[in-house]
């Protein structure tokens, strides 16, 4: 008789890989993945940024976590005294499957939800976090100098969303693989009246934590960021966008920048 071995992380992770780096912005492939999958922590666990969370969001905050997935992060985060915990993500599968999950979670609450189209009137949390969902949007892209007028479109409408439920001195928390140099030009915009500050944390990997305060003005270097991005693409693309180049989409994007 042939024993069948346990799945190692690895072939777990190979399983759910799409054919193409499209579906990871298409709710059929997550809804397929999620009724399998039972969990997975982009970019490394809450334990390994938890530090600098601790430094930026109080106990008492409402938070919202924007494409929540399967991540025990928002379990994580009630473990560690934040109960105020809203979670959103377009998969139904994801919220039917996790609200059951934390059921017994007082004040943990599940939706179903757009990024673009937040059902929350303004002003609604202290905190807005998420953790590789803005990297997800963006698979497509062919190198981090290239962004698509569609991509940029809807960033920007996420993040005038987010911006609009932010309350005054609110924080927008982005963890991400991108660096500085690539992401600030999506975040660092008078028009969505926040600051722009990051840190970083990983080991081998190296990812950042971008913290967006509302009500604070753009510091000196990113204002003049703003301007010459919208004085170089004026005439263009659109904003944080620079001309792009054909290119094969020959490896997968998000596979290669989990911890």
């Amino acid at each position: 008789m042939l024993l069948r071995l346990p799945k190692t992380l690895t072939e777990e992770k190979m399983e759910h890989l799409p054919d193409n780096n499209s579906k990871y912005k298409d709710v059929v492939y997550w809804d397929e993945r999620y009724k399998t999958e039972q969990c997975y922590d982009w970019l490394g666990g809450f334990a390994q940024f938890q530090h600098l969370l601790e430094k930026v969001i109080k106990k008492e905050d409402s938070i919202l976590i924007l494409g929540c997935g399967n991540s025990s992060m928002s379990g994580d985060m009630y473990t560690a005294g934040y109960h105020a915990i809203t979670n959103i993500d377009y998969s139904s599968v994801c919220i039917n499957t996790m609200s059951a999950r934390y059921n017994s979670c007082s004040g943990m609450t599940w939706h179903q939800m757009d990024v673009r189209q937040l059902s929350f009137p303004d002003a609604s949390f202290n905190v807005i976090l998420e953790k590789a969902t803005l990297d997800a949007i963006m698979v497509e892209e062919k190198t981090p100098w290239e962004v698509s007028p569609e991509t940029a479109c809807f960033i920007h409408q996420a993040l005038t969303e987010i911006s609009r439920c932010l309350k005054p001195g609110g924080r927008f928390i982005s963890v991400t693989f991108a660096q500085p140099f690539f992401r600030k030009r999506l975040y660092a915009r008078n028009e969505y009246n926040w600051s722009v500050n990051h840190h970083s944390y990983g080991e081998g990997f190296e990812y950042f934590v971008y913290v967006m305060t509302k009500g604070e003005e753009l510091s000196p270097e990113d204002a003049a960021l703003e301007r010459k991005l919208l004085e170089d693409t004026k005439s263009s693309l659109g904003p944080a966008s620079v001309t792009p180049t054909p290119a094969e989409d020959k490896e997968d994007f998000l596979s290669s920048i989990d911890l």
